[in-house]
C-alpha cells in the first residue's frame, strides 16, 4: 500500500505502508516497534527487489506476520523484523525473476526521489544507485540478500543465516562469492555527488539546448543508454552504446518534443538526476553513472507504473 509518508511524533517521515492503530488510536508495542524500523525495512526490501511498489507489499506482509508474534519471545525486535522482511523479499524476488523474463525491452529499477540525507551517507547512496541495483540484479536471490544484509546493513553472519535459512559458514561463503561478483562489475572510481552533479549540469545544458557537441564532451566514448518503457511508453528496445549514437538519439528527442520539454534536477536514488516533464506532465526520470568526470551510463525510466515514487521524496535508512 502506498500513499503520502506518515509522520512520527518526532516529525520524521516514513514510507507509506498502512499500519493499524490500537484501541483509542494509541499504538501498541508491536506497532511502535514496526513504525520505528519501517524506513529501514523498506530500504532492505527495496535493495533486494529494485521495486518500491513490491517493497511496500513486502512491508505489508511483514506487518501482518509481525502483528501475530508473541513479543515476549523476541529478544532483538529489529533483527526479527529484518528476518521477516528478508524472507518475504526473497520469496517475492524469485517470483519477480520469472516475471522479468517476459518484460518488454530493458528492465530498470523503479527510481526513487530521495531525501538529501541519503546522498550524505555515501555507502547508502552507492547501494541504492541505479547502477548498483542493476549489478545486484545479476546475483542469485540468496546472494543478493546476503550481500545487502552484510555489506550495506552490516548484519552479523549469524543474523543473516537466520534470515536466509543457511548456516553461518555457508553465509560466509555466499558473502565472499557475492562480494567478488559485485566488485568485478561496480564502478572502480570513487565518485562524489559533487562530481556527478557537475557532469549532470553539463549534460543538462547540452540536452536543453540540443547541443550535440556539448553532449559528446560529457559522454564517455563507451557510454551506454538504457531506456525502460515497459511496453507502455515508447522506448529504445535495446541498449544503445557509444557516445555518437547516444548523443544523436538524445538531441533528436529534444528536437521532437521542442519547447514542451522541461528538465528539473532532483536526487534520484541518492545521486543527482533529472526529472523530465512534457507539457507539465512527468514523462520520465534519468539517472546516470559517472566515472572520471564523464557519463558512462544513462538510465531513463519512462514506464508510468514505475514513476509513482518520483512525485514525493522517499526516506531511506540503515
Amino acid at each position: 500500500m502506498t500513499g503520502e509518508p506518515a509522520m512520527t511524533e518526532c516529525g520524521e517521515r516514513t514510507t507509506g505502508t498502512a499500519v493499524p492503530l490500537g484501541e483509542g488510536g494509541r499504538t501498541d508495542s508491536a506497532t511502535e516497534t514496526f513504525v520505528a524500523h519501517r524506513n529501514l525495512l523498506f530500504t532492505v526490501a527495496y535493495e533486494m527487489l529494485g521495486s518500491a511498489a513490491d517493497a511496500e507489499d513486502v512491508l505489508q506482509e511483514t506487518w501482518l506476520r509481525w502483528a501475530g508474534v508473541d513479543l515476549d519471545t523476541v529478544g532483538d525486535r529489529r533483527a526479527y523484523l529484518v528476518r521477516i522482511t528478508t524472507r518475504q523479499a526473497l520469496s517475492r524476488l524469485r517470483t519477480l525473476g520469472r516475471r522479468r523474463e517476459s518484460y518488454v525491452g530493458p528492465w530498470l529499477p523503479e527510481p526513487l526521489l530521495t531525501t538529501p540525507d541519503v546522498s550524505e551517507d555515501v555507502e547508502l547512496a552507492d547501494s541504492v544507485s541505479m547502477a548498483m541495483l542493476l549489478v545486484l540484479e545479476t546475483l542469485h536471490p540468496t546472494e543478493r540478500a546476503v550481500f545487502v544484509l552484510r555489506e550495506v546493513f552490516d548484519l552479523g553472519y549469524d543474523e543473516i543465516a537466520d534470515a536466509v535459512g543457511k548456516s553461518p559458514a555457508a553465509v560466509r561463503q555466499i558473502a565472499h562469492r557475492a562480494r567478488s561478483h559485485v566488485a568485478a562489475r561496480r564502478p572502480r572510481d570513487v565518485v562524489t555527488p559533487a562530481e556527478t552533479r557537475d557532469a549532470l549540469q553539463a549534460f543538462q545544458r547540452a540536452v536543453e539546448t540540443g547541443d550535440l557537441q556539448g553532449l559528446l564532451d560529457v559522454l564517455a566514448p563507451d557510454v551506454v543508454l538504457l531506456t525502460d518503457g515497459g511496453g507502455l511508453k515508447r522506448a529504445v528496445p535495446r541498449p544503445v552504446a557509444g557516445a555518437c549514437k547516444v548523443a544523436r538519439l538524445l538531441a533528436a528527442g529534444v528536437v521532437k518534443f521542442g519547447a514542451g520539454v522541461s528538465v528539473e534536477p532532483v536526487q534520484v536514488n541518492g545521486w543527482p538526476g533529472l526529472l523530465l516533464r512534457i507539457d507539465g506532465e512527468i514523462d520520465g526520470v534519468l539517472a546516470m553513472r559517472v566515472e572520471t568526470g564523464l557519463v558512462t551510463g544513462l538510465y531513463f525510466v519512462r514506464n508510468p507504473e514505475k514513476l509513482s515514487h518520483v512525485e514525493r521524496e522517499t526516506v531511506l535508512s540503515r
